[in-house]
């Protein structure tokens, strides 16, 4: 099902300056080139962001909006007591495919200390960008949020950019993750699946979300330029706990 971009959130935020093809081709495979990666990655991202305003978006004050609502999807779920870290993502973002495996290796190394938690972003300016999130909000409701989340970026080369309508495909991701199809079809043509991922739009907007991907730690945004940015904030977290 091919969504109308007439029917996207009407506030258009600039979509964030996109990875160089050298950047993206990079392997990570031990801690320093990770480290220098996302330098490169975070380095690009921000040069942009820090020319736009830094208002909130239209929606209102921050101060009302939660961070983590109930429905948001939990990707690590440590408990009440642990950190949380939110990241607001358009899965045809290649800065968020890029940025992919460096939020993995974070689950990975810190897992069951913090909670993560991901919000959907898409930017209005990618043709896909909703009938991705659609299509990872219709499996969500079957149980599959990570594994058609990690389908999307893991075949994001193949799709992202594209000038038509990638529903199809994404259907097919539901077919290889066993989902009950009817199910499937009847989430995707619903107007409430999309609303779903308007709301965590909205609600991004409001909390001054600009671009992606946006991180915050316990509710305060960061501007990370390098891995240490992200895990320091994560730590200070963790041992104002203790």
């Amino acid at each position: 099902m091919t969504h109308d971009p007439a029917t996207r959130p009407t506030a258009t935020p600039e979509p964030r300056k996109r990875l160089s093809t050298s950047a993206k081709a990079a392997v990570i495979t031990i801690p320093a080139v990770l480290a220098l990666f996302l330098v490169l990655i975070l380095g690009a991202v921000i040069s942009q962001s820090n020319s736009e305003p830094k208002a909130l978006g239209a929606g209102g004050s921050a101060a009302r909006v939660p961070m983590v609502t109930d429905d948001s999807h939990v990707l690590d779920d440590a408990g009440p007591d642990a950190p949380t870290l939110v990241e607001f993502l358009d899965f045809e973002c290649e800065a968020c495919g890029a940025l992919y495996p460096v939020v993995e290796g974070i689950r990975d190394d810190y897992q069951g200390r913090i909670n993560v938690v991901v919000r959907y972003f898409p930017i209005p300016g990618h043709l896909n960008s909703m009938n991705a999130a659609i299509a990872v909000e219709a499996a969500a409701q079957q149980g599959e949020f990570e594994g058609m989340y990690r389908q999307m970026f893991a075949t994001q080369t193949e799709w992202g950019e594209r000038q038509e309508s990638e529903a199809p495909r994404f259907r097919g991701f539901a077919e290889e993750l066993g989902l009950d199809m009817d199910r499937f079809d009847a989430a995707v043509a619903d107007p409430a699946t999309q609303e779903r991922v308007e709301a965590d739009f909205a609600a991004g907007q409001a909390l001054g979300v600009q671009g992606t991907p946006t991180f915050f730690v316990d509710g305060e945004p960061l501007d990370p330029t390098q891995l240490s940015d992200i895990t320091d904030a994560l730590d200070r977290a963790i041992a104002a706990r203790q």
